[in-house]
């Protein structure tokens, strides 16, 4: 194969042209570059690819099977080029996103609905999990970003905190009463109990402090679910752990009410996380750009 792959360029422009002047003003080279360059490349491969005439130049047997495969390789490349410059201009592309069913509904919708509006043709595939499925989503490339609850104690894993969150608890009508005063932890550990199930990041970290506070978990039910988690602390199946941002549909229609301890639960936050060491694309880095831009 030839090295320089200009002499083709040349050649498959004075091809189009039947003409070494007409191909250097296309070109922007000079006439004699442009017949040294078809000259070099002639020599390269020991073929003559051009009869010389006096109204320009015509394609010989061997310049025309070159030709067919020259203009359609310098078509591909072409076509290879442009849709890089698709993909930086966000033209085209695919964006993964790896996320849990409540914080996609609470926290991601109006950061998904923005970008689309934005990049309608980018590709969105949402890939549904846990934080612990999330991570295992992105080191297995499955999903390019994830937004999920932290930590994440992963050396693999780049994390961008971007929305702090509150866990706190709420009941119905029937512990109306209850919400009107500061409970401590002994009191509601008496109080019939609504959790996640135990898979899931905010439940772990709400566990972790009750039972370093001297209080292991035993809830009466334990869902798959925030919206499960909220429904029934309305219909007033018990108390019910959920993240006050969250749950603010149901506090302001009185659906239930919120339940304040006697010592707070420490914050947490929200945050996007990718592989270490890997170049997002142009798509990625805009979604995680978008979501720090708003954070600030």
């Amino acid at each position: 194969m030839i090295g320089n792959l200009d002499l083709y360029r040349i050649f498959n422009v004075v091809s189009k042209n039947n003409s070494f002047s007409q191909a250097a003003q296309e070109l922007y080279m000079t006439q004699s570059a442009v017949s040294q360059a078809i000259m070099k490349l002639e020599r390269e491969l020991d073929q003559q690819l051009f009869y010389r005439t006096s109204k320009g130049v015509v394609l010989t047997n061997e310049g025309k099977l070159l030709y067919e495969h020259i203009h359609s390789a310098i078509g591909i490349i072409q076509v290879g080029e442009e849709k890089l410059s698709a993909l930086k201009t966000l033209e085209t592309g695919h964006l993964r996103i790896g996320v849990g069913d409540t914080i996609s509904r609470y926290y991601l919708l109006p950061y998904l609905e923005e970008f689309h509006d934005k990049y309608p043709a980018i590709k969105l595939t949402i890939l549904n999990g846990t934080t612990t499925e999330i991570v295992r989503f992105i080191r297995s490339g499955q999903v390019d970003v994830g937004v999920c609850n932290l930590p994440i104690e992963d050396e693999h894993i780049h994390v961008i905190p971007t929305f702090k969150v509150h866990d706190t608890f709420v009941g119905g009508d029937a512990f109306y009463d209850l919400s009107q005063r500061t409970l401590s932890i002994e009191e509601l550990m008496e109080q019939p109990l609504i959790f996640l199930e135990n898979k899931s990041n905010a439940r772990r970290y709400v566990e972790n402090y009750f039972t370093q506070k001297g209080y292991p978990l035993s809830p009466d039910f334990e869902l798959g679910s925030s919206d499960l988690v909220l429904d029934f602390a309305r219909i007033n199946l018990g108390i019910a752990c959920v993240i006050r941002e969250f749950s603010q549909h149901y506090l302001e229609k009185k659906d239930v009410f919120e339940i304040h301890l006697e010592e707070t639960i420490p914050s947490r936050t929200i945050g996007v996380c990718y592989l270490k060491n890997v170049s997002l694309s142009p798509a990625v880095k805009t979604f995680v750009d978008s979501i720090e831009v708003k954070k600030r």
